[in-house]
């Protein structure tokens, strides 16, 4: 049976510029593969050491790029190895098969979240009435699922979050706060629900997941196995589950050592 491995990209396996952490002499500095080029500019990096492992494990498994990105965004990557069959985007709203939204697959999460949880033009009024320009740089909403802030995290107040975080868990809704973004998402719409539609599909028997935010917690949850970085939300918080490995590496060298984690569970599980 095949072997799922589900992974968040951003700050997991690619790294911007400002997250890359590379606080080793610059001699011994890893050599960077740019994998995103957006307005000319390159925006995503990771080692060329964990080009190659995404390659090699794309050959040894189901490989399912999972983001809170929206298609556009996702679609934009250039990552190395096999063309991923199937990739999860907007936090799951999305199931990408082919490149292409599975409509059906769109259908079903939108009328769970209309069933479920308060609508997205509330939390955007909210969002929009309550961030002060002083540290708002850009409102968005996203896939028209979600709403998402960008911010100039040193003049954000942490109590914002928090009472933002409270108001939003009264209407089932979770709060996020990953690097300059804060993300509003609803609790239905999860990177889980989509992966285990992929485990279904390819008849997975096994299930591997990687994430450094706290929308990445249910995919963890949800995996056999998983494994977060020593940075992020999730590492912030020092959070733990039975199953997931708490990793030390920092920055772009955890991504290389999450692909290293996954290859060698791959490997055990169908040697």
């Amino acid at each position: 049976m095949p072997v799922l491995v589900a992974s968040d990209l951003d700050r997991t396996l690619i790294y911007s510029p400002a997250a890359l952490a590379l606080t080793m002499p610059d001699a011994r500095a890893p050599r960077l593969l740019c994998v995103e080029v957006h307005e000319s500019r390159p925006l995503s990096f990771m080692t060329e050491t964990a080009a190659a492992l995404l390659t090699e494990l794309g050959d040894a498994a189901v490989f399912v790029p999972t983001t809170t990105r929206t298609r556009k965004q996702y679609l934009r990557i250039n990552l190395p190895g096999p063309a991923p069959k199937y990739a999860i985007c907007a936090n799951g709203g999305h199931l990408m098969v082919d490149g292409v939204s599975d409509l059906d697959w769109h259908a079903r999460v939108t009328a769970r979240l209309a069933d479920e949880c308060a609508p997205l033009d509330e939390v955007r009024e909210h969002l929009l009435a309550n961030a002060d320009p002083l540290w708002v740089r850009k409102h968005r909403v996203a896939e028209d699922l979600f709403a998402y802030l960008v911010v100039e995290r040193e003049l954000l107040p942490e109590e914002w979050v928090k009472e933002l975080a409270v108001w939003a868990e009264n209407r089932g809704w979770t709060v996020s706060l990953q690097g300059r973004k804060i993300y509003a998402v609803p609790k239905p719409l999860t990177k889980s629900a989509a992966m285990r539609e992929v485990a279904r599909r390819t008849g997975a028997e096994l299930t591997l997941a990687a994430g450094d935010s706290l929308l990445d917690a249910d995919l963890l949850l949800a995996a056999d196995r998983g494994w977060r970085p020593g940075h992020g939300e999730l590492a912030d918080a020092a959070w733990s589950a039975p199953q997931i490995a708490a990793l030390p590496e920092r920055g772009v060298l955890a991504g290389e050592r999450i692909l290293r984690e996954f290859l060698r569970a791959t490997r055990g599980a169908t040697s």
